[in-house]
């Protein structure tokens, strides 16, 4: 992880380190997911434009109700006649052509206000995000071919760029092109309306480049698909998090790095260029606590484990709990056993008789000699 390191390495045109440069501590801020969350749904909601439906959309008619006695709704209907429009229901949100339930006004709260010292707290969680690999995996970046994350490139080999071609040859050197290659690959059709308004096709983010002083670089980064630049002095959460998902894939130029430093300080010293701030103090200086609770001076320090209570036994009814019958009087279920049996013997010697019976019937039957049967034999048949 980034905070194993207290050095990162500077890279230059050719892929290759050609210094080293103290990471700033807004990289090993604590990694707030709620708070990003937070902020980045409200800041979202910033860049809306009102919409609402025209005022009288759905009214345009003199429809009037046609009260009772006509075995109709009493909806307001379309007058005249002749035409398939007359006679029909208006105004209604149930019916054709009405006004749409509770109708939308321009005056509706769009915009929200979130404190300055949230949105800090938002962005130095998103950029220590983006210098742990796994995090930047995890959002889908392809950085297999990246020397070091973060990545930083020596000011004087990406500040004076021009070309395109020559913003793609630097992210090839870096193994950074990877993800811009990811971009492309991605590029599709937009499911839904928004394919008819403008916005036909959708496509993943690439890699974010943040530099310190605007110069050509941004005309050479600029029409590479998925890749957005960002000065350092103007960080903004929905580049760095994008849909509020922490890990951006994030390309310092070495300036630019220097200086996070002094914009926003560290937990000890206050920020240089932000009046009165100074980076969040983290809750816990080791996270890991299993590993804390589980040590050997945490739990020589803890009180012995206590024994466990004897249960406390519910009293049984004996009139329907057969075991507590049973501890007062032993003989139960012997008693019990007997009377199954006996119940099962005559259940037997019944179904036997019966047997017998209709054996006897049937050769009387076969010999065509009249049957003779009494009440109680008839009832044992109809039992069965």
């Amino acid at each position: 992880m980034a905070a194993a390191r207290p050095l990162i390495s500077v890279f230059g045109s050719d892929g290759k380190a050609v210094a080293q440069t103290a990471i700033p501590s807004a990289l090993l801020a604590p990694i707030r997911l709620d708070i990003v969350k937070y902020v980045h749904t409200n800041v979202n909601k910033n860049h809306r434009q009102p919409y609402a439906v025209k005022w009288d959309a759905g009214e345009q008619t003199s429809a009037e109700s046609w009260g009772t006695g006509r075995a109709v709704a009493r909806i307001p209907r379309v007058p005249g006649g002749g035409t398939h429009r007359s006679g029909q229901a208006a105004f209604g949100n149930m019916c054709r052509g009405g006004r749409m339930y509770a109708p939308t006004k321009t005056w509706r709260r769009w915009h929200r206000k979130v404190s300055v010292d949230q949105k800090r707290y938002a962005i130095v969680s998103a950029l220590a995000a983006s210098a742990v690999p796994a995090l930047v995996m995890a959002r889908g970046h392809s950085i297999d071919n990246v020397p070091e994350v973060p990545l930083v490139v020596a000011t004087n080999a990406i500040k004076d760029l021009t070309k395109t071609k020559q913003a793609i040859a630097l992210l090839k050197s870096l193994g950074a092109h990877n993800d811009v290659d990811r971009v492309i690959n991605s590029k599709r059709l937009r499911a839904g309306r928004g394919k008819s308004r403008g916005r036909r096709y959708v496509q993943k983010l690439g890699p974010l480049v943040i530099f310190n002083e605007r110069s050509t670089l941004t005309r050479a980064f600029r029409n590479i698909p998925g890749v957005d630049l960002v000065s350092v002095t103007r960080l903004n959460l929905l580049k760095l998090a994008p849909g509020g998902h922490l890990g951006r894939f994030i390309v310092w130029t070495q300036d630019a790095i220097e200086r996070v430093e002094s914009i926003y300080g560290s937990t000890t010293v206050k920020s240089k260029e932000k009046k009165n701030y100074h980076l969040p103090h983290p809750m816990m200086a080791n996270p890991d606590l299993a590993r804390i609770i589980n040590s050997t001076e945490i739990q020589v320090a803890l009180k012995a484990k206590k024994a466990k209570a004897p249960r406390s036994t519910i009293k049984k009814n004996p009139l329907h709990n057969l075991r507590a019958r049973n501890k007062l009087d032993p003989s139960t279920i012997q008693r019990r056993r007997l009377a199954l049996l006996a119940a099962a013997n005559a259940e037997a010697r019944r179904k036997k008789a019966v047997e017998a019976r209709k054996k006897f019937l049937a050769k009387r039957k076969a010999k065509g000699k009249p049957i003779r049967v009494s009440g109680q034999f008839v009832k044992k048949l109809h039992q069965l």
